[in-house]
């Protein structure tokens, strides 16, 4: 009988254990990220990012999208007193989990880069694919961030692709009202 009740408390506790947040994996940590984006950067430090109402509905207008925040987390890349360019960092749903990810931007506000900080879906991971993330590098607000239009659908991660895409449409959007130099 002793037996019986550990084996009913290891099942119990391996069904409990799986759930939709099984799969999530964690890739990057921001630290992690904004090395990435900017390995030539000597410091990072954060930047107020705070749209006002005039400002959300440029960013509305530019990206199609509702600007969704007035507030965004953002931090600017420095190689010693020069501004390298921002990273933005963002969570949009997946299927039914949230996707981390964070946005490298040029000072001109075009996307330097695009890293997935954490996944928590069971299907999709691929848009974590290098090949896929560099569809977005050069790219501005209004110029190919959508899917089948300079970006390519993987099939699989079709909700993935759209709302990233969408997500990063938003952000390049969002840094060239407010951060371009």
């Amino acid at each position: 009988m002793n037996r019986l009740v550990p084996l009913s408390l290891l099942a119990v506790a391996g069904v409990a254990g799986v759930s939709g947040s099984a799969f999530a994996t964690q890739y990057l940590t921001v630290e992690q990220a904004q090395a990435a984006i900017f390995p030539e950067a000597s410091s990072f430090k954060p930047v107020p990012l705070q749209l006002d109402a005039a400002q959300m509905k440029q960013v509305e207008k530019l990206s199609g999208l509702p600007a969704r925040s007035v507030s965004w987390r953002a931090v600017a890349a420095y190689k010693d007193d020069k501004l390298l360019g921002h990273v933005v960092f963002d969570e949009v749903i997946g299927k039914f989990e949230l996707i981390s990810y964070a946005v490298g931007l040029q000072a001109d506000a075009s996307v330097r880069q695009v890293e997935i900080l954490a996944y928590r879906e069971s299907h999709g991971f691929e848009i974590r694919n290098a090949n896929w993330r560099k569809q977005f590098v050069g790219k501005t607000a209004a110029s190919g961030l959508v899917i089948g239009e300079g970006i390519a659908n993987i099939s699989g991660a079709t909700l993935s692709c759209a709302h990233v895409t969408d997500g990063v449409r938003r952000i390049a959007a969002i840094a060239q009202v407010t951060l371009k130099k």
